[in-house]
């Protein structure tokens, strides 16, 4: 059986399903084409054909899931109250604290420095810390833990050049 026959027998049936998956035909109906074409752009994803309307099932309950958590996500956002442009004074305040973290942040060792980084400014998870810097999620909460007491310390201790070099 092809995709197309498939679509016709049982599209009616996957609907409903997703319909009780997600509260709303619309988009019951996207999940579902969502699902047909995940099987569309991968016609080996089953090597079975009798086992086509599994897959389809699965991804419809798969796609739902993700679609329920884009919703609750988009439910529970609340956008800021005060979108006023800051004023000179505070954008003078905001650079000048970025600039002196930043020349902080650089007082660090290397691998402290790309933890902090990629935990503040990629906003990535520990475990996606630990992948990219081929470590531990335990030295990744050490490392993190150790560079934002050095950080505090370098900020609060500002290094003073001493003889046209800098102490750590």
């Amino acid at each position: 059986m092809d995709i197309t026959e498939l679509y016709a027998a049982h599209r009616l049936a996957l609907v409903r399903l997703a319909v009780l998956l997600v509260d709303d035909v619309a988009s019951a109906e996207d999940v579902v084409q969502d699902a047909f074409a995940a099987l569309a752009r991968r016609p080996d994803a089953v090597r079975d054909p009798s086992k086509a309307l599994a897959y389809l099932r699965v991804a419809v309950v798969n796609t739902a899931r993700s679609a329920l958590r884009r919703r609750r996500t988009a439910r529970s956002y609340s956008p800021p109250h005060d979108l006023s442009p800051p004023t000179p004074e505070d954008s003078a305040v905001l650079a000048e604290e970025h600039r002196e973290v930043i020349v902080a942040l650089h007082t660090l060792a290397p691998r402290q420095r790309e933890v902090l980084v990629l935990r503040y400014w990629s906003d990535l998870s520990e475990a996606e810390i630990a992948r990219t810097l081929d470590i531990s999620r335990g030295t990744v909460k050490s490392t993190a833990s150790r560079a934002l007491v050095a950080l505090e310390k370098a900020m609060h201790d500002p290094v003073t050049p001493s003889s046209g070099e800098e102490e750590r």
